[in-house]
């Protein structure tokens, strides 16, 4: 087990009617003015923005709105919101929906700490010193952005879609209300399942490294969603599975499944991520679908490099059984698409309506290596060809 640290300062309120302490909560870690920041009509219909108003204005705790927030956070939103919050002397930025908001939350933050332009930080031209306070009501699980400390943003005037991970945008609380994750689509709900499996694969495929404790938590975290997945779907008021789903999505992306993995526990493989990001930037998919769609050619592509590694998950997650590594390697590879293809989600770049030409190959492996500047990557090092070659067999 390699040396660590871990930090995990978010306050969890995880239960039904959590949405009403949001104002008690807000002015416990010091807000007098909050943003009300959020995405579609879902939260105003379901009379959850009400609520969460209802609670601040009981605590005495004023507030500005921003909604419009995408799935793929724009750039351009965040650059609204910092206006919005020095004109309106906000003092603490309240994210009420899913990890496209409070993403977008996390670069206002930043912004309004900053007097250049936020995206210097995306685009590592600058590292962030300082960030406004942020809490979240949580209305999706699936990017675990409610206890990470990741901010992914979407530049929509370039189609660069990057990502910065800083302690200081963790969230002071997180309200879960399984609850308001019940009226989510079913392909909404799928994809976040495998955004939330995929963060902990990230971290599980690092290394061919036996770290026990570590291991035995992403794997029982694994399988508690492949379990409650096709429940949620098939049935969206499933209290517990949406639960199981919801305290799943924090655990996974919150550096607990990396610990003794290396540095600060955000060790990790990342390659299917870093893939993913460049077909969102260029051609706006759902996240979590698209990384459903790249993981088989990505797996085979690696596979041989760490066939132990991938053998353990096969045996000890999908429940194969099969002796030798590499064909309990391909075998647990096949048994996971089969699962995302029973949730209802794609596992080729055609399945998710994409038919790719081979210069938009070139374009994402081009975009993906950082105009061949920079390798993805760790149980198998991969070079823009790498990448070219994983995007084309994902065709």
């Amino acid at each position: 087990m390699n040396d660590f640290q871990y930090y995990a300062p978010t306050q969890v309120v995880f239960c039904r009617g959590a949405e009403n302490r949001a104002g008690e909560l807000v002015r416990q870690y010091g807000g007098t003015k909050a943003l009300l920041h959020y995405g579609g009509g879902s939260v105003r219909r379901s009379g959850l923005l009400d609520r969460v108003k209802a609670s601040l204005d009981a605590s005495g705790v004023a507030y500005a709105e921003l909604g419009g927030v995408v799935p793929n956070p724009r750039l351009s939103k965040v650059h609204e919101g910092i206006a919005l919050c020095r004109a309106e002397g906000v003092d603490f930025l309240l994210a009420v929906g899913g990890g496209s908001v409070i993403d977008s939350c996390k670069a206002i933050g930043y912004g309004m700490k900053y007097d250049g332009e936020v995206w210097d930080f995306y685009e590592k031209k600058a590292t962030p010193r300082s960030s406004m306070p942020i809490g979240a009501v949580l209305t999706i699980a699936a990017a675990g952005s409610e206890m990470s400390d990741s901010s992914v943003i979407t530049n929509e005037e370039n189609g660069k879609k990057r990502g910065v991970n800083s302690d200081l945008c963790r969230c002071r609380f997180a309200l879960m209300n399984p609850e308001l994750t019940f009226t989510l689509p079913p392909y909404q709900t799928a994809s976040g399942c495998a955004d939330i499996i995929s963060h902990t694969m990230e971290r599980y495929f690092s290394g061919g490294e036996t770290v026990e404790p570590t291991d035995s938590i992403a794997e029982g975290l694994m399988r508690a969603v492949i379990d409650a997945a096709p429940k949620a779907v098939q049935n969206p008021e499933d209290y517990d599975a949406r639960a199981c789903i919801m305290w799943a999505s924090s655990l996974s992306h919150n550096n607990l499944t990396g610990s003794g993995r290396g540095g600060n526990g955000r060790v990790g493989d990342w390659a299917c991520h870093q893939l993913e990001h460049e077909l969102s930037g260029m051609f706006d998919v759902t996240h979590g679908a698209g990384l459903a769609a790249i993981f088989g050619a990505w797996a085979r592509y690696v596979m041989p490099s760490a066939p132990g590694r991938f053998a353990r998950f096969a045996r000890n997650v999908m429940d194969v059984r099969e002796p030798d590594d590499e064909a309990a390697a391909r075998a647990g590879i096949a048994a996971y698409e089969a699962f995302l293809r029973g949730i209802g989600m794609p596992v080729c770049l055609r399945e998710l309506g994409l038919e790719l030409t081979e210069q938009q190959l070139d374009q994402l492996a081009w975009n993906c290596s950082f105009a061949d500047t920079r390798t993805i990557g760790s149980i198998r090092v991969l070079t823009r060809e790498d990448m070219r070659e994983i995007y084309r067999l994902a065709r």
